[in-house]
């Protein structure tokens, strides 16, 4: 097979990564990609936003499959595009990518199909969003309906932090036309998980839970970025709670998908509070999570490619993947002032012996190699993944290959897998 991926992040790398594993697979390409996505794919110059660009290269290089990273190119409908020029893509259609698209729509579907979620409203207009946010007191979470790229949501500890929130994205415009209407909810107490599954339409597979670190700094302070860090497995998602998630959660949205005229196919994403009265669903992606991607692909052992092909062609119903029951752990390394303004340009050295410590992957999201030298390009730069015994000892891999990396311009948090860390501890003893 002849395999395009679309995509430049460190999910794209992790993808080509697996990919690459495929024997199946004669030839990998990626657009545009980055510096470690080169080490295993021929790179294509091409955004991953240029439609046109990519359908047409598609055709021209006679690709069998395609692979859609980032959610952009899904929201805009470029598996559409793909489909009608006859080539075979991984991903949901435009229609159904509506559910990362709009969040608005997103809690409009799980109110019709009585999917666990948090109270809302839907709202354009600021006035009338600040009376909601007084009427319902803080905390209180607002999020920009369309795509920020993970930034567009703030959980206001008062109301004057909502307020200001609906000021930016209603009034001073700082998310373009993604805050032009914004989704106002309760603020849930819990533990967040992530669950992803393939989905064919019809039917789904459920991969192993993970857990993400959105804020960027240590004790979940700071601003909220694309991801900081992630782990597999999620100790909160405990085998009851999965199986609550698939029936009150996954089941009846892709049922209600397929009702609907717009079966989902793909990989779907279920950013998960686990409350003290059950499960209950934050948001809808409709692609792999980054970090995610990293840690989950980290622990997979099945050829990934017949998973993808099964997706798209309707026959996961009775499909099998086997994982590695040893845990994986991912730290984002990121470039300095990142979620904010960061400079680009900075210099990455001593990666191969980092990339040598046992039981290490380094997936590149913002790099490139210019004069001989790997640089930073991006706000999140590196994602070194580590898989162990415990996840103790997946973070212990992970931070001595992290203190090897020379790269003065660069942070990372040092807290990933904290929860899981502590949780684990405390569980009383089997003697």
């Amino acid at each position: 097979m002849r395999i395009l991926v679309v995509g430049s992040g460190g999910r794209e790398h992790a993808l080509v990564w697996a990919i690459a594993a495929s024997p199946i697979v004669d030839k990998i390409y990626c657009a545009p990609g980055n510096a470690g996505i080169a080490q295993h794919a021929e790179c294509v110059p091409i955004a991953a936003e240029d439609l046109d660009g990519i359908v047409r290269w598609a055709k021209t290089e006679r690709i069998d499959f395609v692979v859609i990273g980032p959610e952009a190119p899904l929201v805009a409908g470029l598996v559409d595009r793909l489909e009608s020029a006859g080539v075979k893509s991984f991903g949901p259609t435009a229609a159904a990518a509506a559910l990362e698209g709009s969040k608005g729509y997103m809690k409009d579907r799980c109110a019709k199909w009585g999917v666990p979620t948090a109270a809302y409203g839907r709202f354009d207009d600021a006035t009338a969003a600040k009376a909601f946010i007084r009427d319902r007191g803080a905390p209180i979470v607002v999020k920009t309906d369309g795509l920020a790229a993970g930034k567009g949501v703030t959980v206001a500890r008062s109301i004057e932090q909502a307020n200001e929130a609906v000021d930016a994205a209603l009034l001073a415009k700082h998310f373009g036309d993604a805050g032009s209407s914004l989704v106002i909810e309760e603020f849930l107490e819990g533990e967040e998980a992530s669950i992803l599954a393939f989905v064919d339409g019809e039917h789904f597979v459920t991969l192993p839970s993970a857990q993400d670190h959105k804020p960027a700094f240590d004790g979940d302070r700071g601003p909220n970025t694309g991801g900081m860090g992630a782990y597999s497995p999620a100790p909160v998602v405990t085998p009851a709670l999965q199986r609550e998630i698939e029936r009150t959660i996954l089941a009846p949205t892709v049922a209600g998908m397929k009702a609907e005229g717009r079966p989902f196919k793909g990989v779907l994403y279920a950013g998960i509070m686990a409350t003290g009265v059950g499960p209950k669903l934050l948001e809808y992606n409709v692609r792999f999570g980054d970090p995610e991607c990293q840690t989950l692909l980290m622990r997979l052992k099945s050829d990934i490619v017949p998973a993808l092909v099964a997706s798209r062609d309707g026959q996961l119903e009775f499909f099998d993947m086997r994982w590695h029951e040893e845990p994986a752990l991912t730290v984002v390394m990121a470039s300095k002032g990142y979620p904010g303004t960061y400079a680009k340009g900075s210099t990455i050295r001593n990666l191969d012996a980092a990339a040598n410590v046992e039981g290490v992957a380094i997936f590149h999201a913002g790099t490139a190699f210019k004069n001989g030298a790997l640089i930073a390009t991006g706000g999140r730069v590196l994602g070194v993944t580590a898989r162990a015994n415990t996840i103790a000892e997946a973070r212990e891999r992970a931070y001595k290959a992290v203190d090897l990396i020379d790269w003065p311009e660069g942070f990372c948090r040092r807290d990933i897998g904290w929860r899981a860390i502590g949780r684990l501890q405390n569980l009383p003893s089997k003697n």
